[in-house]
């Protein structure tokens, strides 16, 4: 679940300052990929779409920075919260059956109880496809929609992308939008396989990227 920087007629590169993000700034955050994601094809099959459209895809986010990644340590962000790179380090992208049984509260607030089950059912497929060799997974990348096209999703994915180089791990991540491959595959990501995400998802492209 990706989303890019890369939309033309946009000014130039515009540099920003790097950094993990803090405890305090999570709602911020939060708030940014919120509506970074709000034209993201899987935030909105996983959200209903409904009257609470826009609180369900801000739920999704939340859960995401606040429960998926946060813990982990790898989330970044910048001075200025123009956006996020939310990071799961090697072995901490899948969850256990009691995460999961924790996690569905969050995910029905998001999805409703009714289309739950087939939502579930989505992401298991999708999960079925993840690589089982240790990497970083790119969870989310997102960019305030009026700064989109300036180079701030590479700069956010840079430090781990350099720590990968360093240390030697790959990375990993899903696109749902075929228009941000290309700024993938400039960060060293390849497609890996094409796939339509069952249940009523969209086509999302599998993206692995050698350390080099």
């Amino acid at each position: 679940m990706v989303e890019q920087a890369a939309t033309a007629g946009r000014p130039g590169p515009m540099a920003i300052n790097v950094r993990k993000a803090t405890q305090a700034e999570l709602p911020r955050l939060t708030d940014a990929m919120a509506r970074a994601f709000d034209d993201d094809p899987i935030a909105n099959w996983f959200a209903a779409q409904d009257a609470r459209r826009s609180q369900r895809i801000h739920e999704f986010m939340r859960v995401a920075v606040e429960k998926l990644t946060f813990p982990h340590g790898e989330v970044y962000t910048s001075d200025g919260i123009e956006g996020g790179a939310l990071w799961n380090p090697p072995e901490t992208w899948k969850m256990g059956f009691l995460q999961q049984l924790a996690m569905l509260p969050a995910f029905a607030r998001v999805a409703s109880f009714k289309r739950l089950p087939t939502i579930m059912k989505g992401l298991g497929a999708v999960e079925r496809e993840h690589p089982h060799a240790p990497h970083f997974y790119l969870l989310a990348l997102g960019v305030e929609p009026d700064l989109q096209g300036r180079s701030i999703g590479t700069q956010l994915m840079a430090p781990i992308l350099a720590k990968c180089d360093r240390e030697g791990i790959p990375a990993y991540l899903e696109s749902s939008k075929e228009r941000n491959v290309p700024l993938y595959e400039r960060n060293g990501f390849k497609v890996t396989k094409e796939m339509v995400v069952p249940g009523g998802g969209p086509k999302i492209w599998l993206m692995w990227r050698d350390p080099q």
